[in-house]
């Protein structure tokens, strides 16, 4: 048995009279390293550990819960975590789903989402990593003035989770990226484009292919005009799609639903996209960065299937939210840190791929824009009402190929409406850090609003 592990059951041990206890552990060691002029500009490597505690008392009217959490898993640390989060159960108000996860029956996925090489591999490889990248951005293409940035990031995490309900679990994984920012220039103006690379180790990544989508992305936007107003087809990147997949995935989380806070409420069974939207939360789909045996309870994470063929079929549930809805949790709690207690969430969403390619969907449109980058995604997306507004930079496309740059640009529509008018999504699945993997999609019916 892990060390981790070891402490979270001995800190679920002081559990006292009808006492339920839920303790979360964790420990992670991150390296940041960022090039500019082909030298070291920032390095840092930290270290962390910290301990959540969680302690549950059932009543007439419903369960009391007080939590706490502190930065440092030292023994003065946790004693005062657990006393804190027995004081705080006096205040807690009362809630009759509430309620800690219990063992379901459902088995671990087995994956090895630890790649010793983040440990092993020399810090001075790491660096020349970041300096390699800058370099072939800076040569690579006359028109690029300047590397805004170019990182090498990796980490290393583990977390226990141990409960009086019969919780202990154990996960680990690891990660590295790559990632440049490039601007270029010409008498137009400058662009910016940014390039990355992703994988569990250093020697995943892929230096000259971060380096080449970042040169590309920056130049092939010099001379961005702002377009007419239209309304038409929207190819979406891979990136760009991922973004607007975590959108969708909010909106299926069970304590949305439940509250009524999601424009998917009450729709289970209806045709609420194309017939070819089939969306899966999968987490332990290892391809998938943020792939995890365990969810942030600690019950084994499963593959769900949201919306097949267009159709809904349900939504992701922590057990506070199960409960609420008089279901049972799809092992999709998430938390957000030590501070943050669990809640349903999608954790590794991918659509089922389709026939064509990124260029054989641009062929197959014809006439359309091609959105590279969104801007204002926060503030211009409600999936409460599926209100779609925001900012795009991209390119127009014409006979089929991309043709010239434009920005200063806003598409809008509803997600709702966006969902059934996809006529196209690609086979050009991108694993990328975040809640979705990305593909390229085409959407009919989108108002573009330029010039």
């Amino acid at each position: 048995m892990s060390e981790l592990l070891q402490k979270a059951l001995g800190i679920v041990e002081r559990a006292q009279g009808n006492e339920q206890i839920e303790v979360f552990v964790a420990t992670g060691t991150d390296t940041d390293i960022r090039a500019y002029r082909g030298e070291i500009e920032d390095l840092t490597t930290a270290s962390s550990a910290g301990v959540s505690v969680r302690i549950l008392v059932d009543g007439e009217s419903g369960a009391q819960v007080g939590s706490a959490w502190a930065g440092a898993l030292d023994e003065e640390s946790i004693t005062h975590v657990v006393n804190e989060a027995r004081d705080n159960l006096r205040f807690a108000s009362y809630d009759e789903f509430m309620a800690f996860a219990r063992p379901d029956g459902v088995a671990p996925a087995s994956l090895n989402l630890v790649d010793a090489g983040v440990a092993s591999t020399a810090i001075d490889d790491k660096i020349a990593m970041a300096i390699e990248l800058e370099r072939i951005v800076r040569s690579g293409d006359a028109r690029i003035r300047q590397v805004d940035s170019a990182s090498y990031s990796d980490y290393i995490a583990a977390a226990a989770i141990a409960s009086t309900q019969g919780i202990a679990v154990l996960s680990e994984q690891t990660g590295a990226y790559l990632s440049v920012e490039a601007i270029a220039s010409d008498d137009s103006g400058d662009q910016t484009g940014w390039g990355l690379s992703v994988g569990r180790a250093p020697r995943d990544l892929n230096v000259q292919q971060a380096a080449d989508d970042a040169i590309r992305r920056a130049t092939r936007m010099l001379g961005a005009v702002k377009p007419a107003s239209m309304k038409g087809v929207a190819v979406f990147d891979p990136r760009t799609a991922s973004s607007l997949l975590a959108i969708i995935g909010s909106a299926l989380s069970g304590s949305s639903v439940t509250r009524g806070r999601s424009f998917f409420a009450d729709r289970v069974g209806e045709q609420v996209a194309a017939p070819m939207f089939t969306l899966i939360d999968d987490p332990t789909d290892p391809r998938h960065f943020s792939a995890s045996v365990y969810d942030g309870e600690g019950l084994a994470c499963r593959r769900n299937v949201l919306i097949e063929n267009g159709r809904l079929r349900g939504f992701v549930y922590d057990t506070e939210s199960a409960r609420r809805a008089g279901t049972a949790s799809t092992g999709s709690a998430s938390r957000g840190g030590l501070a943050g207690s669990p809640s349903a969430s999608c954790r590794a969403l991918m659509l089922s791929a389709g026939e064509k390619n990124q260029a054989e969907i641009l062929a197959a449109v014809g006439e359309g824009i091609f959105v590279e980058s969104l801007t204002g995604i926060h503030s211009g997306v409600n999936p409460v009402s599926g209100d779609f507004s925001v900012g795009v930079t991209g390119l127009m496309i014409r006979n089929g190929q991309l043709a010239e740059p434009i920005r200063e640009v806003t598409v809008a529509s509803t997600l709702q409406r966006m969902l059934l008018d996809i006529l196209y999504v690609g086979n050009d699945v991108e694993f990328l850090p975040g809640s979705a993997a990305g593909q390229s999609i085409a959407i009919d019916g989108i108002s573009l609003s330029g010039a």
